[in-house]
Formats: structure tokens, sequence, C-alpha cells
């Protein structure tokens, strides 16, 4: 059985700056919709343009164990590697508690369930919009 490896994130330098356009959109519905593909719970897309932050959109999603966060994580980065876009900075994968995938317009957060309720992004960013997700 061949073990297949995300590719390597093109972290390097200064991060680059948000597009603020509707790319970010795009990409947070795709995310969130690769997110569901392995089962991800709890998906929150978050826009967050009108409030200066790092990203313009964030996804939460949650994996009720460690190996389904790994296996939503990896999902996510490898489908979106194969569609071209690669993320700039990925971490957390060594724990599975909080992967946090960075692509700049989008930041991806794939929480176990505890840690997600005790970060509490949602309530960290109450004051950003709620995306609606299409349903599967």
């Amino acid at each position: 059985m061949t073990v297949r490896r995300p590719l390597a994130a093109t972290t390097g330098g200064t991060r680059p700056e948000p597009s603020h356009g509707d790319a970010g959109r795009d990409l947070a519905l795709r995310v969130a919709q690769v997110a569901r593909e392995k089962k991800g719970e709890d998906l929150v897309c978050l826009d967050l343009r009108e409030l200066g932050a790092v990203a313009d959109y964030f996804v939460l999603v949650t994996g009720l164990s460690e190996t389904q966060v790994k296996a939503i994580a990896d999902h996510v980065w490898e489908t979106m590697a194969h569609e071209g876009v690669r993320p700039w900075h990925v971490e957390g994968m060594e724990h599975r508690r909080w992967v946090l995938i960075d692509f700049v317009d989008v930041v991806v957060h794939v929480f176990h369930p505890e840690t997600r309720s005790y970060y509490l992004l949602e309530r960290l960013w109450g004051d950003a919009i709620r995306v609606a997700l299409p349903e599967e």
C-alpha cells in the first residue's frame, strides 16, 4: 500500500495579503465541500473581510478523533493541491488536535472537538458574517 503525503506548503518569506475578492469565497466554499467528503462536522464559514483579519475567510470544521482530524486535513491539502491551490503554511499535523491550513485568502481550521470548544473561534470572531454553506 502506497501512502501519499501532501505536497510541501509554499511557506517562505512574508505572508502575502489576501485578495479581498470573490475568489476567497469560492475557495472557502470548495474547501468546506472537500472537508464534508471526509465526514467533517459542524462546518462554519466566516467572512472576515470587514474585520481586517489576516484572511478573508475562515473555514472551521470538526473531526471526531485525532485520526479523522488528520484525514480531513490531508484530504483538503491534497485535493486543493491537485486543483492547483497550494497552502502558504500548514501547522498542527503532528499533534492532530488543531490543524491550520493557510491558503492566504482562506484559513482552514480542522479541530478535535475538545480543542474547538476550548478556543471558541466562532465566539472570538463573533462579528464576522456567517456564510451559508450548501447542504450536501
